[in-house]
């Protein structure tokens, strides 16, 4: 059965049989972890898991995003014990510093492994 494709388009091109019936297994996909998943988030965990720790501003550099941004999704991964926050005083000036945690260290490897799960599924002919 040819699958139609919308008006000005070509033609779908037919799935192979296999192929089409490992995409209507869903219990092969995993469940990936939403709070990492998002873009930010996983760029914070991400680096701070080669590095020891991140300042505040250090991460909003390397993530090329604003205070408020990195605010919110900083506090989301620290409710989910995912990071540790540590605010000082540098002299007179304030800071953030930030580190994984173990918990966050176990998510983010649990969320590579299902991503290379789905790669490996996908990529399969």
């Amino acid at each position: 059965m040819a699958r139609t494709a919308p008006k000005n388009r070509a033609p779908l091109p037919e799935l192979k049989p296999d192929r089409a019936s490992r995409l209507s297994r869903p219990a092969e996909l995993p469940d990936l972890d939403r709070l990492i998943h998002e873009r930010l988030r996983l760029g914070i965990v991400s680096a701070l898991a080669i590095n020891d720790s991140l300042s505040f501003n250090d991460l909003k550099r390397l993530l090329k995003t604003t205070d408020g941004n990195l605010s919110v999704h900083a506090r989301k991964l620290e409710e989910a014990s995912y990071i540790s926050c540590t605010k000082f005083f540098e002299g007179r000036i304030p800071r953030t510093e930030y580190r994984l945690t173990p918990s966050g260290r176990k998510a983010l490897e649990e969320y590579l492994n299902q991503m290379e799960h789905l790669i490996h599924v996908t990529r399969e002919e």
